[in-house]
C-alpha cells in the first residue's frame, strides 16, 4: 500500500481529483477567482470623470440645512440651483416612499416635472408598492435569466408620475458579499425594471423603453435606443470599473461656488455620517451612490469588462495540461529545472492575466492554474523525494558494509551512479582465503572454544576488509574465511587492476602482523592466498523479487577464484605459500607494480593456458620478490584447494 501511495504516477490521481473539483466550481474556487479579479480591477489607473459630478449631502450640508430628512422644498431648491449651473441629468438615488411630513412635496413635484430628474426605487421581498416599470422590447425571453425580487418599493405615486425616470438601486453581491457586477435589468413577476444608470441614459436620449436580446445561454446584450449596444453576461450584469474619480461639491457650497457643470450628469449622494449606505466593493467600502456613478461611468465609456463564455473550461484545460507536464518534468528532470518551471509558469500566468485585462479588458482566472500546478507539483516532488530517500536508504543498507563510507556517501548523493540490473563492464576481482585454516580450527576444537575460533576469523576478516575498502574495493561476500571483492563497480575506478593487486600485497603484509600475534598467543601459524584477475563481467542487482544482491558473474570472476586456489601450488624454498598471484590480463594493466612470471597453467573451464604472475615487492616478509630470477616452485598436480 505504501509503495502505491508513494509511486510517482499517483500524482496523476491528484491531478484528476483537482480537475474534477475545479469542474464542480465549488464556492472556495469561485471566491479565489473573484479575489484574483479584484487585483485586476484595483490595478486600473484612476482618472477624473468628464461625465459625472457628485453633489454631496455631507456633514457640512447637515450643519447648514439641519437634521435629515430635510423638507423636500430644500431638495427642490437644490435641483433648481443645479439646473441654473448647467447640470445635465440630475440623479437622486434616494427613496421617497413616504410623503413629506413637513409639507414640501408640492414644490419638489413641480421642480422635478420634465426637468431631467431620475429618482430611485428598490426591489424588496417584503412589499410591492408604487413600482414604476418600463416597457422592454424583447428578442427571446429574458425573464428566466433576470434577477428577481418579490416586490418593488417605489416612490410616492406623484413622484413616480412626474419624475422623468425612476431607476432601481439594488445591487447583486457575489458569494463573498462584494459587489463587482450590477444587473442592468431585473424583474418582478413578468415586469422588467431598469437599473438607475440605464434609466439615466434612457432619460438622456429621450427613449421610451429598452431593447434586450436573449439567446439559449442567457441574455446577450441590451440597448437603449439612441445609445450604443451594451453587452452583458447571461444575467444582464456588467462588471463595474473603478478607474474614475469624481469631482465632489457639498450642497452647502452650491450657492457660493462658481462651479459650472457643463451638462454633466449630477448625482446627489449621501455621505454624511450615518446616512449613506456602505457597500463592499473590490476597491474597498464605498457609498451606495458611488456604485450608481461607477455603473453609469462604465456604460458611458463603452468599454465593458468581459469574461469569455469558454474561459471557465479553457482555464481548467490549461490547468490540467500544465499539471500533466509538471508530473513528467518532476519525474525526469533535475530539481532546479522543476523549480524554474514552476516559477516561470507562475510569472507567465500572472503576466497573461494582467495583459488580457489591460489590453482587452478581459478577465482571465489564473488562480486555479496556480493552485493546480502548486499542489500537483509539490505532490510530485514529495513522491520523488520519498522514492529517492528509499533508494538512498536501500543503497546505504546494501553497501555500507561492503564499501568505504566515502564511496557509500557518493552513491547516496548520486544514485544514478548505481545502475540497477545487469551491466557489462571490465573489472578486477580478488579472492582471498586463509591457507592452513584446518590446524587453527583443530586447535580451538581441542580447547572446546568455538567462540575463540569465531573471534579469530572475525578479526582476520575485519582487518582484510578494511584494506579492501580503503583501496576503493567493493566486498561482494564472505564465504567462511574467504573474501570476494571487486573494483570498478558500482563506482568507476580507472586503475582497478593496480588497486586490486595493491590490496592483495597489503593484505599479505597485514597477515605477517597477524602471524606474529598468533605466535605470541601460542596459536598455529596462518597464511593467506589471494588470486586477482581482470576481465569483462556482468555486474548489478541479482537475485529474486524478494531478495536482491549486488554482485558479479562471468568467466573472469571464476578465473580469479581458480587463481586463489592455485596459490597453494607455489611455495618458496621454505615451503611458504605464494600469497598473491594474478593473471596476465591483470598484469597488462599494471603501471606502477613490477611483476614476475610464475607459470603457465591450465585451469578448470579453460582450454588455453593462463600465464600467472606475482608482484615484485619487499612488503611481505619471507618472500624474495626483489629477485628477477624465477623462484623455484613445488607445483602440485592438483590445482584444487
Amino acid at each position: 500500500m505504501k509503495k502505491i501511495l508513494t509511486h510517482w504516477t499517483i500524482a496523476f490521481v491528484t491531478l484528476f481529483v483537482i480537475t474534477f473539483i475545479g469542474l464542480k466550481d465549488p464556492q472556495v474556487k469561485e471566491i479565489l477567482r473573484l479575489k484574483g479579479f479584484d487585483l485586476l480591477l484595483q490595478s486600473e489607473p484612476k482618472e477624473i470623470s468628464q461625465d459625472i459630478h457628485v453633489v454631496s449631502i455631507d456633514e457640512k450640508a447637515i450643519e447648514k440645512y439641519g437634521q435629515w430628512p430635510w423638507k423636500r422644498d430644500v431638495l427642490a431648491d437644490v435641483v433648481n440651483q443645479l439646473r441654473e449651473k448647467g447640470a445635465g441629468i440630475i440623479v437622486i438615488p434616494i427613496l421617497f416612499s413616504e410623503y413629506d411630513r413637513l409639507g414640501g412635496d408640492e414644490d419638489f413635484i413641480n421642480t422635478i416635472y420634465q426637468n431631467g430628474v431620475v429618482i430611485a426605487q428598490t426591489g424588496t421581498n417584503q412589499i410591492n408598492k408604487n413600482a414604476v416599470p418600463r416597457g422592454v422590447a424583447k428578442i427571446g425571453d429574458p425573464l428566466p435569466w433576470l434577477f428577481e425580487w418579490g416586490g418593488m418599493l417605489g416612490p410616492v405615486k406623484e413622484f413616480g408620475e412626474y419624475a422623468d425616470g425612476v431607476g432601481v438601486t439594488n445591487t447583486a453581491p457575489e458569494v463573498d458579499g462584494v459587489v463587482r457586477r450590477i444587473p442592468l435589468l431585473m424583474r418582478i413577476g413578468d415586469e422588467i425594471y431598469p437599473a438607475m444608470a440605464i434609466e439615466v441614459i434612457r432619460v438622456a436620449t429621450g427613449a421610451p423603453s429598452y431593447q434586450v436580446k436573449t439567446g439559449e445561454g442567457g441574455i446577450i446584450a441590451m440597448r437603449v435606443p439612441g445609445f450604443d449596444t451594451i453587452e452583458t453576461d447571461a444575467n444582464a450584469r456588467i462588471w463595474l470599473r473603478w478607474n474614475k474619480e469624481y469631482v465632489t461639491t457639498s450642497i452647502a457650497d452650491l450657492e457660493t461656488t462658481e462651479v459650472k457643470f457643463n451638462n454633466k450628469t449630477v448625482i446627489i449622494g449621501m455621505n454624511a455620517e450615518g446616512l449613506g449606505g456602505i457597500i463592499a466593493t473590490p476597491v474597498g467600502e464605498r457609498y451606495a451612490y458611488e456604485l450608481t456613478a461607477s455603473t453609469l461611468s462604465t456604460v458611458l465609456d463603452g468599454k465593458n469588462i468581459t469574461r469569455v463564455d469558454i474561459s471557465f473550461i479553457s482555464e481548467l484545460g490549461v490547468s490540467f495540461i500544465l499539471g500533466l507536464a509538471l508530473i513528467l518534468i518532476t519525474r525526469f528532470m533535475p530539481y532546479w529545472v522543476i523549480g524554474l518551471k514552476l516559477l516561470s509558469w507562475y510569472i507567465i500566468a500572472v503576466y497573461l492575466s494582467h495583459y488580457f485585462f489591460t489590453k482587452h479588458l478581459m478577465l482571465v482566472d489564473v488562480s486555479w492554474i496556480i493552485i493546480t500546478i502548486t499542489i500537483v507539483g509539490f505532490h510530485s516532488v514529495f513522491n520523488r523525494f520519498i522514492l529517492e530517500f528509499k533508494l538512498k536508504q536501500q543503497i546505504r543498507k546494501q553497501f555500507e558494509k561492503y564499501l568505504d563510507p566515502r564511496q557509500v556517501a557518493i552513491l547516496v548523493k548520486n544514485p544514478e551512479k548505481l545502475k540497477l540490473g545487469g551491466d557489462r563492464k571490465e573489472m578486477s576481482f580478488l579472492f582471498m582465503d586463509i591457507v592452513g585454516f584446518t590446524p587453527i580450527s583443530e586447535y580451538y576444537k581441542n580447547k572446546d572454544d568455538p567462540e575463540g575460533l569465531v573471534a579469530v576469523i572475525n578479526d582476520y576478516l575485519n582487518r582484510m576488509s578494511q584494506i579492501v575498502l580503503r583501496n576503493g574495493g567493493t566486498i561482494d561476500k564472505y564465504m567462511g574465511d574467504c573474501i570476494m571483492a571487486f573494483w570498478n563497480a558500482p563506482l568507476d575506478c580507472p586503475n582497478h587492476a593496480e588497486m586490486a593487486v595493491k590490496t592483495g600485497i597489503e593484505c599479505a603484509e597485514e597477515t605477517e602482523k597477524l602471524k606474529k600475534e598468533f605466535r605470541e598467543k601460542g596459536l598455529p601459524d596462518i597464511n593467506i592466498g589471494s588470486g586477482v584477475n581482470t576481465g569483462t563481467c556482468i555486474v548489478g542487482n541479482m537475485g529474486s523479487e524478494n531478495r536482491l544482491d549486488y554482485s558479479v558473474v562471468g568467466d573472469a570472476v571464476n578465473l580469479a577464484a581458480r587463481l586463489e586456489a592455485a596459490t597453494r601450488n607455489y611455495r618458496d624454498e621454505n615451503g611458504k605459500v605464494t600469497p598473491l598471484i594474478y593473471s596476465s590480463y591483470t598484469k597488462e594493466q599494471l603501471k606502477n607494480i613490477k611483476s614476475i612470471e610464475l607459470d603457465k597453467i591450465k585451469v578448470k573451464g579453460k582450454d588455453e593456458l593462463v600465464t600467472i604472475y606475482k608482484p615484485v615487492t619487499n612488503l611481505m616478509e619471507g618472500y624474495d620478490f626483489t629477485s628477477k630470477k624465477k623462484v623455484k616452485t613445488n607445483r602440485k598436480k592438483d590445482n584444487k584447494k
